[in-house]
């Protein structure tokens, strides 16, 4: 426990260095693809005077100079203007839309996965429901998507994009993250094998004998694992997004990622990704958190840290 500060403070740093990573990635990729990344945008046999365009969008003095200047505007809440998905209107205002969309689509789908590390932990969901569990775990969330998607249609029309139809798609997408691929049963038999695991240590036995609770001495000790596998779930969900904001229409990040992808707009492109990777450092930030307090309860308890 002497260095117990060192893997919360890599994920701090990590988290800090990802939302500058994304995008530098992204800009080298841009440069990389065949062609100057203007006349990519806008062909020139299609567009007249690319070289004022690419002047207008910062393209025209190579890939550090594009990437400096978009970090400083952005760090300022500019993210500059959409080139082709929605011409001219700021990036801003569409992250404004989408990013507490996608949040609450990720926060709405951790309640499953919640419950399911609840169920897994405490047993309440018995191994005899396993292949059942599997099986709803199978479906990927591309046909769970898709048949969400033909429910909320079916059932409110026209009016699937006012604020009811808007609730019931988000509602419905965020079911999907959390059953497909895996993501509610892997929450279950995941949790359950390590708390399992976890009961044969021998101090369990002897908190047992005590007649002390047993989930409450195990947590410490299992606390960090059940973090990890939190943030990776929660990752697993975030990557599921853009296919479920895609397929259900909701206008979240996932979805603004794909359109910007679509129209070579790498404006939004860069601003989307971005905020992908502000919600990963978000997670890893909770996980440090998580095994910062975990390591300050042991060290306030040396019996616990005898057992860890």
């Amino acid at each position: 426990m002497k260095q117990w500060w060192l893997r919360p403070g890599v994920r701090v740093v990590a988290a800090l260095l990802l939302p500058f990573a994304v995008p530098a990635i992204i800009t080298a990729l841009i440069w990389a693809l065949p062609g100057d990344p203007a006349s990519i945008i806008c062909p020139p046999e299609n567009c007249g005077g690319t070289e004022i365009l690419a002047k207008r969008w910062g393209l025209d003095q190579g890939p550090v100079a594009f990437f400096v200047g978009w970090v400083q505007d952005a760090l300022q809440g500019d993210f500059r203007n959409s080139w082709r998905l929605q011409m001219g209107v700021p990036v801003a205002e569409l992250l404004w839309e989408a990013v507490p969309k996608t949040a609450m689509l990720l926060a709405v789908a951790l309640v499953p996965v919640g419950i399911g590390a609840v169920s897994g932990s405490t047993g309440v969901l018995p191994r005899v429901l396993d292949p059942l569990l599997y099986v709803v775990g199978l479906v990927p969330a591309v046909v769970l998507g898709l048949i969400a998607a033909a429910m909320v249609e079916l059932s409110y029309g026209v009016a699937s994009f006012e604020a009811e139809g808007e609730l019931a798609r988000l509602l419905a997408g965020a079911a999907v993250l959390g059953l497909a691929d895996g993501a509610f049963s892997g929450a279950v038999t995941g949790t359950r094998g390590l708390v399992r695991a976890e009961a044969t240590q021998r101090y369990v036995g002897v908190a047992v004998l005590r007649g002390e609770a047993t989930l409450s001495n195990m947590l410490p000790n299992v606390a960090l694992a059940l973090a990890g596998q939190l943030r990776a779930r929660a990752i697993h969900l975030l990557s599921g997004a853009v296919v479920v904001e895609v397929i259900l229409r909701i206008n979240g990040l996932g979805d603004l990622l794909w359109g910007g992808t679509l129209l070579q707009d790498f404006g939004v492109v860069l601003a989307a990704a971005t905020g992908f990777a502000v919600l990963s450092s978000a997670l890893l930030l909770a996980q440090a958190l998580v095994e910062v307090m975990v390591a300050l309860h042991i060290r306030r308890s040396p019996s616990l840290g005898a057992s860890a």
